[in-house]
């Protein structure tokens, strides 16, 4: 037992259950009892990794998230993030980050990993960074395929976070191992291919409102199309670079 970790599962829960969370998780068996694994999770919102680590507690076994160095630096969160050994990441220099997930990976730990780098306004899969099959090829371990659907609804980017009593249904599905081989962009396409058929499982049962800003254009939501949300991102990466540039 871990004497942070534990704990804060056991508020999270509550918390949960307070905001009226209706989880169905399916896969949960593909997560491996012992040994190290690359968790590689799709992104729609803040909320989401808080909903990544549960399939894990099947085997009773806990997560690192690797998150943006901000979330460490903040005097309320960061202290938090630091007792649970999630890991930091600088993207201006991510090779700190990069070795410590590999080390920790190669001690027998799960690692939990956004191959989009970044939330997905479209709440379609982004393009995906290599880094999680870079590790997982390194470290000699697994990669679990994990997507979440419905967590956007809770709290994502440019919309009002809903973090009182919803009761909103949120599903997880854990797809099998995948194996790791080179080269890191033939097993990063696999792996994209394979989110991509667990996403449309998972949302092909889910009750999803016309028009609503958290569907997908294409299932007939308000949300940004996969090329407009990239035009959006560019755009905001610009304008942060020109902000940088002028400090």
């Amino acid at each position: 037992m871990e004497p942070v970790y534990f704990p804060i599962i056991g508020l999270a829960r509550t918390v949960f259950a307070a905001q009226g969370l209706k989880f169905t998780v399916t896969g949960d068996e593909n997560i491996p009892a012992k040994g190290g694994a690359v968790i590689a999770i799709n992104h729609t919102g803040y909320m989401d990794f808080t909903y990544a680590g549960l399939p894990a507690r099947t085997t009773k076994r806990y997560v690192r998230f690797m998150a943006k160095k901000e979330v460490f630096d903040n005097s309320i969160t960061g202290p938090i993030m630091r007792a649970l050994k999630h890991i930091p990441v600088d993207r201006a220099a991510g090779a700190d980050s990069y070795h410590e997930a590999v080390n920790r990976l190669r001690a027998g730990e799960l690692v939990g990993v956004y191959p989009e780098a970044t939330i997905s306004r479209s709440f379609e899969l982004k393009e995906f960074k290599s880094g999680a099959a870079r590790m997982a090829i390194e470290a000699n371990v697994p990669i679990i395929p994990m997507v979440i659907w419905g967590a956007q609804r809770v709290w994502t980017k440019g919309h009002p976070k809903r973090l009182g009593r919803t009761n909103t249904p949120i599903s997880i599905e854990v797809g099998a191992p995948i194996q790791p081989y080179e080269p890191a962009a033939e097993l990063t396409a696999q792996l994209h291919t394979t989110m991509e058929a667990m996403l449309l499982n998972v949302q092909r049962d889910y009750p999803h409102e016309p028009g609503a800003y958290w569907v997908p254009a294409r299932l007939g939501g308000s949300a940004p199309t996969l090329e407009e949300a990239n035009a959006l991102d560019r755009a905001e990466a610009e304008a942060k670079a020109a902000k940088r540039a002028q400090q």
